[in-house]
């Protein structure tokens, strides 16, 4: 699904590499016992240790290291038992030491697979370069006074993973379905959050172009700190299309570092790209090599939960659904059990259908995510089984759905509150039949002249008499029987 770019040269196609960031879920930060929650008053999570303070030195925090090896595994990765944190030099008015301890020659993760699903219904294996862990740099604020600018070291120390793709996208599509799909493995895992909005899952985007037929890589730039998905997406087409253009004027692209700014749909220069020679990489002194045990890794292994691929996989054997559902419900870990548990023993398409496509429309207008619906899975259950038992007709369901959304309620109470239930008395049925022939006998001779579409025209009007409470397969059945013999 490559991204084509058509020039008087001829097509270019575009091929991206991404550089995802993410904050791995621990208390604590790398080097320091500081907290990292979110939202936290500027400056009140800092240690000694995340000030740089002269004589503070820096002691591992055991459950980041366990997040990475999770997260690596989650990523079917070469797990590296030996690894070497090294201080990267550079200066920021954000980076109290003057570097940044990072991993450069020796990555606690190497290379690995991530398996996107396309919209078309194939796969696409996209190859992970390395895993590498690292710590945060802290917050410039500019826009707290008109001639100074702020720091803010709360996420000064903050462990960070850095999972670097190999250049194997090919569209702003591909990318999303990727940054998407890291999202929800780690989720699932547990070792990142993934809120985007709230800074613990970013990307640095690296961007070249090169005509269809050309195998060698050309020149790329790096896009720094996107935050979203949709911005990912669009900073591509941007950087693609501004790349084309200055190849096609003769010029060269220049390997650097841009920022893209959403409002003017641009990518700007920020600085010419560092090469790793430049940052001075060399050994942390005060930190030995991390040396693992494969037992230790193992025993993460053992305890991993069930994936998305392979809730996938086994949704598709156990329920009978199609990949692409299958797909839809695992992406969420949250809605891959509520489907569970209100499918369970049930008609899984069915179940599907209203998770899908009712609660779905619902949540998203109410704009609620699947963890605050006002609809349990029990009582979606429910509503399936009084659906399937006859007490109601799909009609009625809809109204009852809508009840229970506005309210959290049982759906057997509020049919029995409001008299719901669907009429199933032969004679009931047949008094609003043979009333409906009556009043209509135009209509009734187009049905007896072959014009079966009219049928459905009556079942609407019984549906209508009874206020939708009639079983619907019952009235169509007695319509033919009275119209056709």
């Amino acid at each position: 699904m490559a991204y084509l770019i058509e020039s008087d040269s001829g097509t270019w196609e575009v091929v991206i590499g991404l550089e995802v960031h993410a904050q791995v879920s621990s208390r604590a930060k790398l080097f320091s016992g500081s907290p990292t929650d979110f939202g936290a008053k500027p400056n009140t999570q800092v240690s000694l240790v995340d000030a740089a303070m002269p004589g503070m030195l820096p002691v591992i925090n055991e459950i980041c290291v366990e997040q990475a090896v999770r997260t690596g595994l989650g990523l079917n990765a070469q797990i590296n038992l030996h690894s070497v944190f090294e201080r990267k030099n550079y200066f920021y008015a954000d980076l109290p030491q003057g570097y940044q301890i990072s991993q450069y020659q020796y990555p606690i993760v190497g290379e690995g697979t991530v398996v996107l699903d396309m919209p078309d219904g194939t796969t696409r294996e996209i190859g992970i370069e390395r895993l590498h862990m690292e710590q945060d740099a802290g917050k410039s604020m500019h826009d707290q006074d008109p001639k100074r600018s702020f720091i803010d070291l709360n996420r000064a120390g903050v462990c960070l993973m850095e999972i670097v793709s190999k250049p194997d996208l090919r569209s702003p599509e591909e990318a999303g379905i990727y940054v998407r799909k890291l999202r929800s493995i780690m989720r699932y895992l547990g070792s990142c959050d993934g809120n985007m909005e709230q800074g613990s899952l970013r990307a640095d985007v690296n961007v070249s172009v090169r005509l269809q037929g050309e195998t060698d890589f050309r020149t790329r730039a790096e896009i720094k700190n996107v935050n979203s998905v949709r911005f990912i997406m669009q900073a591509i087409e941007v950087e693609a299309t501004r790349q084309v253009d200055v190849w096609e004027s003769g010029d060269e692209v220049v390997q650097e570092t841009r920022l893209f700014d959403p409002n003017r749909s641009e990518t700007r220069s920020m600085r010419a790209k560092e090469f790793a020679h430049d940052y001075r990489y060399f050994p942390d002194p005060d930190l030995l090599p991390l040396d693992l045990d494969q037992t230790y890794v193992d025993d993460i292994a053992a305890k991993l939960p069930e994936l998305p691929d392979a809730k996938k996989d086994r949704f598709i054997v156990d329920y009978g659904l199609s990949a692409y559902d299958a797909g839809v419900l695992v992406a969420d870990k949250e809605t891959a059990l509520f489907f569970e548990e209100a499918a369970e023993g049930r008609n899984a398409k069915l179940a599907v259908n209203w998770l899908t496509t009712n609660l779905f429309g619902a949540l998203n207008a109410a704009g609620k995510e699947i963890t605050e619906s006002p609809i349990s899975a029990t009582h979606l259950g429910g509503l399936l089984d009084l659906l399937a038992d006859g007490t109601i007709s799909s009609r009625i369901a809809k109204d009852v759905f809508e009840e229970m959304f506005q309210t959290s309620r049982d759906p057997a109470a509020i049919i029995e509150e409001k008299g719901l239930k669907q009429i199933t008395d032969t004679g009931a049925i047949e008094a609003a039949v043979d009333a409906a022939i009556i009043s209509n006998p135009e209509q009734a001779d187009q049905v007896r002249d072959g014009n079966d579409k009219a049928i459905g025209w009556f079942v609407g009007q019984v549906m209508k008499a009874t206020q939708g409470k009639a079983n619907p397969q019952a009235v169509n059945e007695l319509l033919q029987t009275r119209l056709k013999g």
